[in-house]
């Protein structure tokens, strides 16, 4: 590999390390791509050689978050040794992943009408990596008749659904303060799709 492509690989890092402090920080209306080249002390046109533009920076760390919250669970997942259990162990992994440090720019940018239909579209397609997920244990427990065989398509989005709506107490109340509420979430969850003993 040449020196150049690594110098390049090594500016983009650069780029997206300091797009991400700045997203964090300020919100995604108040970054400019002047800020980023600052920031990175790359400049403007370096920026867009890489990125093309502000949006499609922001899509691609986004995507980058959402991958890295994919391989947390994954690492965790192996730990619990049934469906039940990954259950309440998800449940617990998005209560303490869900507010990254981007989300509130993400939110700024699918809200703006001057945001690129495209780039709204691929950050609302993040939420198939959690809900492939929930479908996935809910799949392994009803192979390992665990759970009852119901309709997958219609507990994933309920339980995404519910999850989902729980995590906008994380922004007025204490993370460990809502563990109970979360763990109940699932307990009620399981009471309807659990073969019974």
């Amino acid at each position: 590999m040449s020196k150049r492509r690594y110098d390049s690989e090594k500016a983009k890092n650069e780029i997206m390390d300091q797009a991400t402090k700045l997203f964090s920080e300020k919100g995604y209306n108040q970054t400019s791509v002047q800020d980023i080249a600052k920031a990175s002390g790359f400049s403007k046109g370096h920026i867009y050689y890489h990125f093309e533009n502000k949006e499609k920076l922001f899509v691609l760390l986004a995507q980058k978050t959402m991958k890295n919250w994919h391989e947390k669970w994954l690492k965790l997942e192996p730990g619990y040794t049934s469906a039940e259990e990954k259950l309440y162990g998800m449940a617990n992994h998005v209560l303490y992943n869900y507010q990254t440090p981007l989300l509130k720019s993400g939110q700024e940018l699918a809200s703006n009408p001057k945001s690129s239909q495209e780039s709204v579209r691929q950050l609302y397609e993040l939420a198939i990596i959690p809900m492939s997920a929930y479908r996935s244990i809910l799949k392994e427990g009803i192979e390992s008749e665990e759970f009852k065989n119901g309709n997958l398509e219609e507990w994933t989005t309920l339980l995404g659904s519910w999850l989902g709506g729980l995590c906008q107490l994380t922004y007025t109340q204490e993370l460990s303060k809502l563990e109970h509420l979360f763990e109940q979430a699932v307990s009620i969850f399981l009471k309807s799709i659990k073969t019974e003993d």
